[in-house]
């Protein structure tokens, strides 16, 4: 199973977005599942449900302060490389809010009641790009 498909289905299987991506490396980079999940479980719902910045990019953005941190010279390099992630996922989907993303609210459980459908359909999409693009992230 690719690592891609790997995040959407801990995404199925109940984790956030922030949650699924970075569980997908879990395995690479000798991190505890646990202590990840329990790391990005504040981000779902673009951050505690607030719809701002998606779990799926805020995962990828852990994941790559995780992996090119101790290689960056400087945190202009770390930071181009969050520049890059954002401007692709951007790129691909308009936005990295959460809210914009899904189109709506969802801080009230009336809200997510309503945007149930949208997480079902919207939400692994997210999940699956924003693996897809850490992938070609380049090694500094």
């Amino acid at each position: 199973m690719s690592r891609a498909a790997a995040a959407v289905s801990y995404f199925n299987e109940g984790c956030n977005c922030a949650q699924a991506v970075i569980s997908s490396y879990c395995d690479e980079w000798g991190l505890d599942r646990g202590t990840a999940v329990k790391l990005a479980s504040a981000f779902g719902g673009g951050m505690g449900r607030m719809g701002e910045v998606c779990g799926a990019v805020t995962g990828a953005l852990m994941l790559i302060g995780l992996q090119y941190s101790p290689a960056a010279q400087t945190k202009d390099e770390l930071y181009e490389l969050v520049q890059q992630f954002t401007a692709d996922f951007k790129a691909r989907h308009g936005s990295i809010y959460c809210k914009e993303l899904i189109g709506t609210e969802i801080i009230t459980a009336e809200s997510r009641k309503l945007a149930a459908d949208k997480f079902k359909n919207i939400c692994p999409v997210l999940v699956e790009d924003a693996v897809k693009i850490l992938e070609h992230i380049p090694v500094k």
